[in-house]
């Protein structure tokens, strides 16, 4: 999500020189992005790990900081960039001792991380915002994506794990949910997901009551990007694919119920999410506004059983139609 920024500030500061700090897995996916110098690292795992970035930035000082990362790891990395403006997050969004570590901050909003990250770029004078990727897809990729994907019918990708258990649905719904794909639609189902091993668990529990293509662990970044990028639409909880999709343009159906879809969405399909956080909020945490409590997850197995079959299959039918 904070490659829009990185597209602002190329827009609307086209002479200034952009260095990204950035882990192995996002970089990934932006690899051959124009325009940027990146310095990839691992993530920080003992102070080994951060004097070896310090060594990575010897001689080098930079005129503004935009620390927009808040967690302890990052919170590290910062004092070790010589720069004098160091811009960070709000008293409202900042943890780990972020504030520390900063000297200015971004305006407060509740808005979606994605506007947020563009706050930094209002912090820099810059009030109009680019919300775009134009991420980099090589033909290969493309040909690999058009390799693996069926020619004929709506293509329905099905990246059914989140990165933890209490975000992922309901194996028996996703079987519902891609059977009355195929009768209504008769849409090929494609299932995607990474090497884990719980997301080769979910998908064979799906694949032993329901014939589908089965992708789960066998795509690199950018052949998964291009997947989605080719299909028809995505459906997902909410995980790294569903801001993919965004990225690319394709519809994606999102699964939101331990989390808030108006923080953490699809940011540019935010209309075809199914969102029962606010119930879960009411009815797990009981709660009330739930614009009070930005970022606040509904941890648990039990938020995602708030999701039922026929308003996922409503949401679909929305994005198959256009």
């Amino acid at each position: 999500m904070l490659v829009p920024l990185i597209r602002t500030l190329q827009t609307y500061l086209p002479n200034a020189t952009i260095t990204w700090v950035i882990s192995r897995p996002a970089y990934d996916l932006v690899e051959g992005m124009d325009g940027v110098e990146f310095i990839v690292i691992d993530k920080p795992d003992g102070l080994k790990d951060y004097w070896q970035f310090k060594k990575q930035l010897k001689g080098r000082s930079f005129d503004v900081l935009l620390a927009a990362q808040s967690s302890f790891r990052a919170n590290l990395l910062y004092p070790l960039i010589r720069a004098p403006r160091k811009i960070g997050y709000d008293v409202y969004r900042a943890k780990d001792g972020h504030k520390w570590f900063i000297n200015e901050r971004i305006n407060a909003t509740n808005g979606h991380t994605l506007e947020g990250f563009l706050q930094f770029a209002t912090a820099l004078g810059i009030e109009n915002h680019e919300v775009r990727w134009d991420l980099p897809i090589t033909q290969d990729d493309y040909a690999w994506a058009r390799e693996h994907l069926p020619s004929n019918g709506p293509v329905l990708l099905v990246n059914p794990a989140a990165s933890k258990l209490e975000r992922s649905w309901v194996v028996e719904r996703y079987v519902a949910v891609i059977k009355e794909a195929q009768r209504r639609w008769q849409a090929q189902i494609v299932l995607t997901g990474g090497p884990g091993n719980f997301d080769r668990e979910l998908a064979d529990a799906i694949l032993k009551q329901v014939q589908c293509i089965d992708l789960v662990g066998k795509t690199k970044p950018k052949q998964l990007l291009a997947l989605i990028q080719q299909a028809d639409v995505l459906l997902c909880p909410d995980t790294g694919p569903s801001h993919m999709a965004a990225a690319v343009g394709t519809p994606v159906v999102a699964l939101h119920a331990v989390t808030n879809s108006q923080v953490s969405g699809p940011y540019t399909f935010r209309h075809l999410v199914v969102d029962c956080y606010p119930q879960a909020v009411k009815t797990i945490l009981k709660k009330g506004n739930t614009e009070k409590i930005w970022g606040e997850k509904v941890h648990g197995t039990e938020a995602m059983k708030l999701i039922q079959v026929d308003t996922v299959l409503a949401k679909l039918e929305l994005a198959i139609a256009k």
